[in-house]
């Protein structure tokens, strides 16, 4: 291939996954390149190949780049020419820092806490198409990063479970979360409803949940439950491929602070329940097919976000994982 670039299929770092070994790619990078420049000049040189790669696969992991920190990332991520998806203007429950304008944290939700899997902002109206993290420092144990092939996910739970998904793709899906009035860091849905909504007031909280068409109520605490108006549960591709691109397994099983404890943040869209038990086999299936990442320092990982879920596993020491997301 030309200009250095190999490929070769990641076979290592199985963790409690039964998944295809041919996912995601690892991208061999050459050892000529020697500082960040010269790593956004070789990626710039590789875009289009790149990009070919992460629409049929999924991920692609490149491994090697002399990459040390946000600015380093920040300048990779130019170098692809992706449009940004600002994390400011998303309607994201995770509380971020931005660290350049197109790079923040991950997640700042507390190591002990697992983010579970999930398709990045498949509970609201808007969602980015790619993803790509930045690995700044690896923890001293877990924190890997699990990756789900959605259209894999749905062949298995299409020939296991044909009624729910018959259901999902008929009816879509409603989410309803409480946003706390002030951001929660102990929490991996902790971003208040003024920073999530962009208003400091009820007024224009309302007024742009209003536009999103959702619903909403104010609890007397001064935190917002909300209601997301019918989302699609399965989505088809440009290339005919379907994939099961939602929140459920991540609002099932993550969704679990004090404040949403008692309310229902999964239904179908005509206001119906998924049941308990379906939605253990669905995330008891997406288990099995499931690969951890083990980060290691400057690993660059770019995810297609309408292909593969991801999350987080809880951690020990100190883990800098920042990401970046493109339209």
């Amino acid at each position: 291939m030309t200009l250095g670039l190999s490929v070769r299929r990641h076979l290592t770092h199985f963790s409690r996954s039964m998944t295809d070994k041919n996912f995601p790619v690892q991208v061999e990078v050459e050892a000529t390149i020697l500082d960040a420049d010269g790593a956004a000049s070789w990626l710039s040189s590789e875009r289009k190949r790149l990009l070919d790669i992460l629409v049929r696969n999924g991920a692609a992991l490149l491994r090697g780049l002399p990459l040390s920190n946000a600015l380093d990332f920040d300048a990779c991520v130019v170098a692809l020419e992706l449009e940004n998806f600002t994390y400011a203007e998303s309607l994201s429950n995770a509380v971020r820092v931005n660290k350049t304008k197109r790079v923040f944290t991950a997640n700042e939700a507390p190591p002990e806490v697992e983010i579970f899997l999930h398709h990045e902002m498949a509970q609201t109206p808007t969602y980015p198409s790619k993803l790509l993290f930045f690995c700044e420092h690896s923890s001293d144990s877990g924190g890997s990063t699990p990756l789900c092939q959605s259209d894999l996910l749905l062949k298995q739970l299409a020939d296991r479970m044909p009624q729910l998904i018959d259901e999902l793709e008929n009816k879509g899906v409603k989410y309803t979360n409480v946003m706390p009035a002030s951001a929660d860091l102990d929490s991996g849905q902790g971003r208040s409803w003024q920073n999530t909504l962009g208003s400091k007031s009820k007024t224009g909280a309302e007024t742009r949940l209003r536009d999103l068409n959702y619903t909403w109520e104010w609890l007397q605490d001064e935190n917002l439950k909300v209601t997301t108006p019918v989302l699609p549960a399965i989505r088809r591709l440009d290339d005919g491929r379907k994939v099961f691109f939602n929140q459920l397994i991540a609002a099932y099983q993550g969704w679990k602070d004090y404040r949403n404890q008692d309310s229902k943040k999964i239904q179908f869209g005509d206001g119906s329940d998924i049941s308990e038990e379906s939605m253990d086999d669905v995330c008891e299936i997406a288990e099995k097919i499931t690969h951890d990442h083990f980060w290691q320092k400057g690993d660059l990982l770019l995810v297609d976000n309408f292909l593969v879920m991801h999350g987080r596993r809880p951690f020990f020491g100190t883990r800098k994982v920042l990401a970046s997301l493109s339209l």
